[in-house]
């Protein structure tokens, strides 16, 4: 079972791995400007196998999507959009309890992907904040 939730813990929820459908990071400018990162993590699972605690906000963020986030911290957490993906639900990955648990298994919207994205492993690393 994969585990979840908000920054602050006010919703949480809960999913059967064996459900996922697919893993992908997405490069899209939407998923970007609303998560604040540049790639954003989503686990696609039908939408009965998602138990949620809690009652997220819903912000209609097109014509068909719909964002799903906690109004108490304001963590991104659900994707939904019932006209082209009826009855399926994305998930922040970046929000689960143990993102490590659930590996990616492809890149999506790479057209919208930041430049400076592919070069990543050139970058310096450091294990922690640099001091």
């Amino acid at each position: 079972m994969l585990t979840g939730r908000c920054h602050c813990g006010a919703i949480h929820y809960r999913m059967p791995k064996a459900e996922v459908l697919h893993h992908a990071l997405c490069h899209c400018a939407d998923c970007r400007r609303h998560a604040g990162a540049p790639v954003v993590g989503w686990a696609m699972v039908p939408a009965e196998h998602l138990d949620v605690g809690g009652t997220p906000r819903v912000y209609a963020s097109s014509e068909h999507g719909r964002r799903s986030f906690c109004a108490e911290c304001g963590t991104s957490l659900f994707y939904v959009n019932e006209a082209m993906l009826p009855g399926m639900v994305d998930v922040q990955t970046g929000t689960l309890d143990d993102p490590a648990a659930l590996p990616p298994g492809a890149q999506i919207q790479v057209a919208e992907r930041l430049p400076w994205m592919t070069t990543l492993h050139s970058l310096p690393e450091f294990p922690r904040y640099p001091g």
